[in-house]
């Protein structure tokens, strides 16, 4: 069973597609969320969770405080699921939580950011091109202090985040799964990005 780990809406059932999907486990979200909550990204703030699925990753973070998350997933039988998915946690958790049936590319070409916090989970098939492509399109939507978590099969290599106007910030491998964060580059040149765990 796959379900909203901690916070207000800790304990929501979640429902998962039956297929074409690969939902994060519980063991590697554990491990993203405990990280995260330290650098102050859940506390009022806007998440973007690209390649959504179920969404468990989005509304994972307004569990946790966030108080928006757009959720893009193009797969329409995904969509579904991720739309009472949302409604049933932004309910528990009195955030807000749109999804957003459409492929990653149109929505950031409309999309309003600024986003301070961004998930892609994309297929492990999805090309390293078409990856970067995503990262420089999200660019300019981020806020100056965000990060962006990518979470790929470990043996696909990190994203090019300089391909995409971005900068490394962390890794770490659970694994075949790894997830791979990214910042803005104008806060890696300026020496300002803090550790992990003082952001």
């Amino acid at each position: 069973m796959t379900r909203i780990i901690a916070g207000r809406a800790g304990g929501t059932r979640l429902d998962v597609p039956s297929s074409g999907t690969r939902p994060t486990s519980e063991r590697v979200r554990e491990s993203l969320f405990g990280a995260l909550e330290p650098t102050g990204l859940l506390d009022g703030t806007a998440v973007l969770d690209l390649y959504a699925g179920s969404g468990a990753l989005g509304l994972e973070a307004i569990s946790r405080g966030a108080a928006r998350c757009d959720l893009v997933e193009r797969a329409a039988p995904a969509a579904r699921i991720a739309e009472r998915n949302a409604r049933r946690v932004a309910e528990a958790a009195g955030a807000s939580a749109r999804v957003h049936a459409s492929g990653v590319q149109p929505f950031l070409r409309s999309a309003r950011g600024p986003y301070d916090l961004v998930f892609l989970d994309p297929p492990y098939d999805l090309g390293a091109e078409k990856l970067q492509a995503d990262l420089r399109a999200l660019a300019p939507l981020l806020a100056p202090d965000a990060l962006v978590v990518v979470e790929r099969a470990t043996r696909s290599g990190a994203p090019d985040w300089a391909a995409a106007g971005l900068a490394a910030f962390r890794d770490r491998a659970y694994g075949d799964t790894a997830l791979w964060w990214g910042e803005p580059r104008q806060a890696d040149q300026a020496g300002a990005a803090p550790d992990a765990q003082s952001r």
